[in-house]
């Protein structure tokens, strides 16, 4: 595990963490694809939604605690805050997000709560 991040996706996190709505969707291609809980948002007209309302909205932030490089997809581990309704959910948020970057743009990112196996 590292911290070095791809330029797209670094400017990804920067622009979230400045609550900059036009500079995070810069970061995507125009028919990119966000899968945030299990709900999916193609393109950056469904893509803008989204951060307008659950990350611009919601003042979240993201903090990389973990970078992994695997076979071209980018895995960041991040700890998140923000606004957003935290009753249901752990002190310490770790979200894991899996971005393919194609082209110096992010045309994939999927965001994961990921758990133990219980085994």
């Amino acid at each position: 595990m590292n911290n070095v991040l791809p330029k797209p996706i670094a400017d990804y996190i920067a622009a979230v963490n400045r609550f900059d709505l036009d500079a995070i969707l810069a970061t995507f291609a125009d028919d990119a694809l966000v899968n945030d809980v299990h709900r999916e948002f193609w393109g950056r007209a469904a893509i803008a939604k989204w951060l307008a309302m659950e990350i611009v909205g919601d003042k979240v932030t993201v903090e990389v605690v973990g970078v992994v490089e695997h076979y071209g997809e980018t895995i960041v581990r991040g700890r998140y805050d923000g606004l957003f309704d935290k009753s249901k959910l752990p002190a310490e948020l770790i979200l894991t997000s899996y971005f393919r970057v194609r082209d110096g743009k992010i045309v994939q990112l999927l965001v994961l709560r990921n758990t133990l196996p219980s085994y």
